[in-house]
C-alpha cells in the first residue's frame, strides 16, 4: 500500500476499527511493517481524523491489555503439540 503516509493512516484506522484487528494483523494485511502501522495509527491519524483516531486507540488499548493471554495461549498451545508429538508412536 504505497499512498500518502496520511491517507494511508486513514485506510489503516478505519481497517482496524471495523475488524477490530491488531497492529500485527493491519500490518499483515496491507504488507507494512507494524512500526509503520503503529507511526500511522498514533501520530498521523491523532492530526488527520481525531474522531477516528479516538475510536482506533480504544481498540489499541483493548489489544494492549489482552497481549498477556494471547501471548499465554500461544505458549500454551506451543506445548500442547510438543507433548502431543512425544506421545505419538514412530514409525
Amino acid at each position: 500500500m504505497k499512498a500518502q503516509p496520511d491517507q494511508r493512516a486513514v485506510v489503516l484506522g478505519q481497517y482496524i476499527l471495523e475488524n477490530k484487528t491488531t497492529v500485527r494483523a493491519a500490518a499483515k494485511k496491507f504488507g507494512i511493517s507494524k512500526s509503520t502501522v503503529h507511526k500511522d495509527v498514533t501520530d498521523r491519524l491523532r492530526k488527520e481524523d481525531p474522531e477516528l483516531y479516538t475510536r482506533v486507540k480504544d481498540i489499541l488499548e483493548i489489544n494492549k491489555q489482552e497481549r498477556h493471554i494471547r501471548g499465554g495461549l500461544a505458549t500454551k498451545r506451543k506445548y500442547e503439540g510438543i507433548a502431543e508429538r512425544k506421545k505419538a508412536p514412530r514409525i
